[in-house]
């Protein structure tokens, strides 16, 4: 039961962030820059301050019942690979974002995660049985049946910044497997992605005067993308996936990787409550069959 809730709430927060990307970003509130770095700076000012208020009330139960304060939860930092992975994942999807179709940048993301977590989860012998397998197959097919009416020929660049940023996902998400606590993992993980901005700044900068394109707009800000940019680090991505962490040790990675696939499904239907959008024939078909198989998948026992 607990590992329905996580994963569950880990979904929601996931399909929240897609959403609010792309209020943000599709009608110009705010440029992919900009965008990744509030998030990023949101998430970690939003997690240290949940994990000092943790620190605190451990501390002060601890003294009120009279046994001492247990430091191994100190001990968790995060990891330089994480961090790093984060960071890549937040900008390479937020650039390539602006330059693909919904349905592309999606079939791309979830096919660059799929193939790294499931990768990951048979190389570490996690066998899957043959019933798994053709509703793995399944999945796949109701996903691109969702995606492909709304995709296009992507441009090459943006083909490869969004794989980039599926395979940093898919790296990022294996390493919540060993984390100690979760909440400290994704906080300090969101604090050390801060020392990519300055790197992020001077790249946008310098990218912008060789290709001659303007990527950073600081005058075009308004206070809408802000604010999308900071719900979307601090909830959707500080605390959802500190909730994804505490959901990945208790699932397969292969699980892990086809639970993902009801994303775009939960990311429609907080379109249709959220932004009013019509709910279509190919939506109705296309998620049933995804859940569907992602049911199957999960209930049937995995073989070793």
């Amino acid at each position: 039961m607990k590992v329905t809730l996580y994963t569950l709430m880990a979904l929601i927060a996931f399909a929240a962030n897609s959403l609010f990307c792309r209020m943000a970003l599709a009608e110009g509130d705010i440029d992919a820059w900009s965008f990744t770095i509030i998030r990023l700076s949101s998430a970690a000012v939003c997690l240290g301050i949940i994990m000092a208020s943790q620190i605190y009330y451990l501390r002060y139960r601890a003294s009120k019942i009279g046994q001492p304060f247990d430091n191994r939860l100190l001990s968790e930092k995060g990891s330089w690979l994480s961090s790093i992975s984060l960071g890549i994942y937040a900008l390479c999807f937020s650039v390539a974002y602006v330059e693909l179709e919904t349905g592309t940048g999606a079939l791309i993301l979830f096919s660059a995660v799929q193939l790294t977590m499931i990768g990951w989860g048979i190389y570490k012998k996690e066998t899957l049985s043959h019933l798994q397998w053709i509703a793995f197959v399944v999945a796949i097919a109701g996903f691109v049946y969702l995606m492909l009416p709304s995709a296009a020929m992507p441009s090459l660049l943006a083909a490869i910044l969004m794989t980039i940023s599926g395979v940093a996902w898919g790296i990022y998400s294996i390493r919540g497997k060993t984390c100690l606590s979760p909440l400290r993992a994704t906080g300090f993980n969101f604090i050390r992605s801060l020392l990519a901005i300055p790197i992020l700044l001077v790249a946008g900068f310098i990218y912008q005067n060789i290709m001659d394109v303007q990527l950073i707009h600081l005058n075009s800000i308004t206070m809408e993308g802000i604010w999308l940019a900071c719900t979307s680090g601090a909830i959707a991505s500080g605390i959802g996936y500190s909730i994804w962490y505490m959901a990945m040790p208790l699932l397969k990675n292969t699980q892990a990787a086809v639970i993902q696939l009801c994303v775009p499904v939960l990311a429609a239907l907080l379109g249709v409550v959220i932004l009013s959008e019509p709910i279509t024939l190919t939506f109705i078909i296309a998620s049933t069959v995804i859940l569907s198989a992602v049911l199957v998948f999960i209930l049937n026992k995995q073989r070793y």
